[in-house]
């Protein structure tokens, strides 16, 4: 039925209305402004105890919200990588995973839950109507708009209601922990792994070739060997682990011909072990230039002078490559006499 055909008793009156009045369209403009509807208050603008009620409610969900956040750091403490669980319906899946992600989850949701409800229950719900003005605003404008900020902010309560204000603080205050610890999945803390290798007093030199104790004999003037300690074996689960760390470079220079002094104390015969570690990046070294006692680390071009101390003479490699003590025991096979007295391959923050 058109707007004509409305008898006119029907139709309302077209002076204008206070703020709530609805107005309809008459004959003469179908399309009026039919207004705002009528403003209902809610229980919680006319009743005090339903406002602490809604006041206590979002304060709850804060509250969960931190716990949550508490939750998902503690979760990576509690739980291995590599556990198992059997959840259903989802199946087997990770435990430290599923944990992270329900608490995680929940810190955020709880976070927009009370907001959500804070803003519904508690806030000003009184509808504006505002004309549209110029992008450029004006001197009054700009004034009229913190006011109406100002305005805002107090009948948001946040002065008025501290419980909720301070909870909402301290959730979203503890959400960020949450980025932080997954910096951790960057891989296990190091704790004081990367100081230490197998090498210890006593190992012998095995021969990566040939898995065969070394001799003094074995090893040439101008040759390059490499080597790892006794024990480690190419099928043992940590193989990759600590081969990164204790391969060994071992080259044979005639006794006169070594500069550094305690690199000839450390010798055995002219026979010299460094680590094959570059001290770069961490590049396994393989080009040996017997001449020049140089050996080169393939990706980056790092060179250093094994006649001297295994120091740095070309490229961004930081330090000279750490020796290790090496001797002959009663069998006559190379050994070592000890660890590598520095940490071994790049330098670290912590290292010092």
């Amino acid at each position: 039925m058109s707007s004509q055909e409305i008898p006119e008793e029907n139709l309302p009156s077209t002076q204008d209305t206070a703020h709530g009045a609805v107005k309809v369209a008459v004959a003469d403009d179908p399309f009026a402004d039919p207004g705002l509807p009528p403003h209902k208050p809610r229980i919680q603008d006319i009743d005090e105890r339903a406002a602490k009620r809604s006041e206590r409610a979002v304060a709850f969900m804060f509250t969960l919200s931190m716990l949550a956040t508490v939750g998902f750091i503690a979760s990576y403490v509690i739980f291995p990588v590599d556990k198992i669980v059997y959840v259903w319906p989802l199946g087997r899946v990770s435990a430290l995973n599923l944990a992270l992600g329900l608490t995680l989850g929940a810190a955020l949701f709880f976070i927009g839950a009370g907001a959500v409800h804070w803003a519904r229950t508690l806030m000003s719900d009184v509808e504006i109507a505002d004309e549209r003005h110029p992008i450029q605003a004006s001197a009054e404008t700009k004034a009229k708009v913190m006011s109406d900020f100002a305005a805002g902010a107090a009948e948001s309560g946040m002065g008025r209601r501290k419980l909720i204000r301070n909870t909402m603080f301290g959730a979203l205050s503890l959400v960020p922990l949450s980025g932080l610890v997954l910096l951790r999945d960057m891989g296990p803390l190091p704790e004081k792994k990367l100081r230490t290798t197998m090498w210890a007093k006593g190992l012998q030199l095995i021969n990566m070739n040939t898995h065969e104790p070394l001799r003094p004999e074995d090893v040439a003037v101008g040759s390059l060997t490499f080597a790892m300690p006794e024990g480690l074996s190419e099928h043992d689960h940590n193989f990759q682990v600590e081969i990164a760390k204790a391969a060994l470079m071992i080259v044979r220079i005639q006794p006169e011909d070594i500069k550094d002094k305690r690199e000839l104390e450390w010798s055995h015969e002219g026979i010299v072990a460094f680590s094959k570690i570059c001290t770069h990046v961490g590049c396994p070294i393989s080009l040996y230039e017997q001449q020049t006692h140089h050996v080169l680390c393939p990706c980056h071009q790092s060179t250093f002078d094994l006649s001297d101390g295994a120091r740095v003479i070309f490229g961004p490699a930081g330090h000279a490559l750490p020796q290790l003590r090496i001797g002959v025991n009663d069998k006559g096979f190379l050994e070592a006499l000890g660890d590598f007295d520095e940490p071994v391959g790049p330098a670290f923050w912590e290292r010092g």
